[in-house]
């Protein structure tokens, strides 16, 4: 990190809040309206991390006929916005030190902004519900822009938005997709080993530091 820091982007899922539950539940409800049986929690948490449609696709590949997932994609999208959309937190774990780093992080005078491949409309609610909204200035999601992580324009445009350089915002996520992000737009960035990275071991992705807890990130003074 050769230039000092201005701010601070922030993956969601595996990051701050740990949403594998929200996501089982809904993918199980969606699986229910097309009458096929529930997915195991441990392939959904492979999963996590390339936007809802990756999501979908692979429970479907998982879980029936290939051949028929390409008519049930659309069925399913809907099915499983609903759910979501009405279970949204209601399973979710806020990483422990998430609201104080936000906090100490902001009190430092960095800019904060949610950058995550979950739909917007889901991300905005899910950090209202955790009450991890406010510290933020800005939260992009998955469809707030043309492409999605691992592709830099969310980092891009994000710092754009906060008015910095990428080389002076941190990408602070969980996967490879947030390293391959970070790297191609510039920014610094650091890991969590307590997300999902697509079941792949954290410390291979290529992170500048990976660290165990939230708290690490800026310790208490």
């Amino acid at each position: 990190m050769n230039r000092p820091l201005r701010a601070a982007l922030f993956d969601l899922d595996g990051t701050l809040v740990d949403t594998l539950g929200d996501f089982v539940a809904a993918l199980d409800a969606m699986l229910a309206d097309l009458d096929r049986a529930p997915v195991p929690e441990a392939l959904v948490e492979t999963l996590i991390g390339q936007g809802s449609e990756h999501l979908i696709r692979g429970v479907l590949a998982a879980t029936g006929p290939a051949d028929i997932v390409g008519a049930l994609e659309a069925p399913a999208w809907h099915a499983y916005q609903s759910h979501y959309r009405r279970l949204n937190g209601r399973k979710a774990r806020v990483y422990p030190g998430a609201a104080e780093v936000l906090q100490r992080a902001r009190a430092e005078g960095l800019r904060l902004a949610c950058v995550t491949n979950k739909p917007v409309e889901f991300a905005e609610a899910l950090l209202r519900n955790v009450g991890l909204r406010e510290p933020f200035a800005l939260v992009c999601g998955g469809d707030s822009h043309p492409r999605k992580k691992p592709d830099p324009l969310p980092l891009l445009a994000s710092c754009a938005a906060l008015d910095v350089a990428p080389a002076e915002a941190l990408m602070v996520g969980d996967s490879s997709n947030d390293v391959r992000a970070a790297r191609a737009a510039g920014c610094p960035v650091v890991l969590l080993s307590h997300g999902y990275n697509h079941g792949q071991p954290v410390a291979g992705a290529g992170a500048d530091v990976v660290y165990d807890h939230l708290d690490q990130l800026w310790p208490k003074g």
